[in-house]
């Protein structure tokens, strides 16, 4: 081996590089670095076991490119590296924030203690926990509302407008057998 391939092969130990195809079946991309363009090569995921994510990485998104015995078609590939193209989505100490391409964001502030998940318009949540779901804490809810099922309530419902049930008006409904004046009917029975 000589000196010119010894150092190509150090060149090509670690390498930035971005992406320049995804291919998700099976689960490989293709990395731009300097004047070469790699095979297929797999990606770095967070877990690849009992436990899974996916996540696959996007075009254009700066990557650090790792080659065994500085062989490139042997690599893998770490996602991940913020760029001047794609610049950080947070700016500062205990934000953990998700932004996905369609607008959504999921994140948790740990110095402020919020929780938050903002969809684009139009978007939908889906939550299914068959064991239940126990929520500790007033809870402020702005729209419709619909429910399927028997509810239950421990305390005082106070309504603002009207309780309608079986058609009838809480506050509208009149009952016969009452004269005018100033007697009052008897209790609920």
């Amino acid at each position: 081996m000589n000196i010119a391939d010894l150092n190509r092969l150090l060149e090509n130990l670690i390498r930035f590089g971005t992406i320049a195809e995804v291919q998700h079946v099976p689960p490989r991309v293709k990395v731009q670095t300097g004047g070469n363009l790699t095979t297929w090569l797999p990606w770095m995921a967070w877990r690849a076991g009992a436990d899974q994510e996916w996540d696959p990485p996007t075009v254009n998104e700066q990557v650090l490119l790792l080659s065994p015995s500085g062989q490139m078609a042997n690599g893998v590939v770490f996602t991940g590296l913020f760029s001047d193209a794609i610049p950080a989505n947070g700016d500062r100490p205990g934000l953990h924030r998700r932004t996905y391409r369609d607008g959504a964001v999921i994140e948790y502030d740990s110095v402020a203690h919020h929780l938050s998940a903002i969809l684009p318009d139009g978007g939908t949540t889906s939550l299914t926990s068959t064991g239940g779901i126990h929520i500790v804490g007033p809870i402020t809810h702005e729209g419709d509302y619909t429910q399927t099922g028997n509810q239950n309530v421990t305390g005082t419902v106070t309504v603002s407008v009207d309780v309608v049930a079986a058609g009838i008006s809480l506050v509208k409904h009149v009952h016969g057998g009452v004269m005018p004046g100033p007697g009052q009917t008897g209790a609920p029975q």
